[in-house]
């Protein structure tokens, strides 16, 4: 494809988790420039950017903890500093902890909920100013069991159900400078304390019987930032698992 003149900016807060990578490689691969958030993961971060470089696209690298709003004002101060348009933010960040209601602690609660809802609320209003003149969209990842009664993951499932809601609320205020919407994966890599045999099993009960490719993810990501018809909705990719 041509390259562009005049690069629009995709903010990815999440970039080194395997959602985040693979919606920065295909984001970059249509013709923006990069911002790629990390927190711990430096290496896998930098990595991404070499890999972004060489299709020649301007990279740049942000380290912040999205739990703490000090640093989520600093992360878009510099953001603001890169130079490019801010036109796509995506929240790609999260915290999954295993836990039923009974089970979790204060501490875990706070962290799951600071990160997974907090932080997105507090990146979108931070982004607002950055889009305000000429528009952009916010695309949210939220999770295919949003809406489920997941009890031994309480915490996770209901900061994800509030994200949802956070969404169409966003959407709904940001109207009609910012298009606000959301991606909801389903399986796409087993937990780490998940047996082969169980991950088996929850892959044979899918109707497509098959886990969900990243890049069907990424994909889904940039058809909604594409079509300006369409906000304040959730976008299941799940490979049918909101049908059993």
């Amino acid at each position: 494809m041509a390259v562009p003149s005049s690069y629009p900016l995709a903010l990815i807060l999440g970039a080194s988790g395997t959602l985040g990578r693979t919606i920065a490689q295909t984001l970059a691969e249509h013709g923006y420039a990069m911002g790629l958030h990390y927190f711990r993961s430096q290496e896998n971060a930098s990595a991404l950017a070499t890999q972004i470089e060489k299709q020649g696209r301007p990279v740049f690298l942000v380290s912040a903890d999205l739990r703490e709003e000090e640093q989520i004002g600093l992360l878009f101060e510099r953001v603001q500093s890169w130079g490019y348009p801010l036109q796509v933010l995506v929240y790609a960040a999260g915290l999954i902890s295993r836990g039923t209601l009974l089970e979790t602690s204060c501490e875990i609660w706070e962290d799951v909920f600071s990160l997974n809802l907090r932080g997105a609320w507090l990146c979108a209003r931070a982004a607002v100013p950055l889009m305000q003149a000429s528009g952009g969209v916010i695309i949210n990842l939220t999770d295919c069991g949003a809406q489920r009664l997941w009890t031994t993951y309480a915490a996770y499932v209901l900061s994800k159900g509030a994200l949802d809601h956070l969404t169409r609320l966003l959407a709904k205020t940001l109207a009609p400078t910012i298009r606000v919407n959301a991606v909801a994966p389903g399986m796409i890599t087993p937990g780490v304390e998940m047996s082969s045999e169980e991950w088996d099993r929850l892959k044979q009960r899918l109707p497509l019987g098959q886990p969900v490719r990243p890049e069907a993810v990424a994909q889904a990501v940039l058809f909604l930032i594409e079509n300006p018809q369409i906000t304040g909705q959730t976008l299941y990719v799940d490979g049918g698992y909101h049908l059993i």
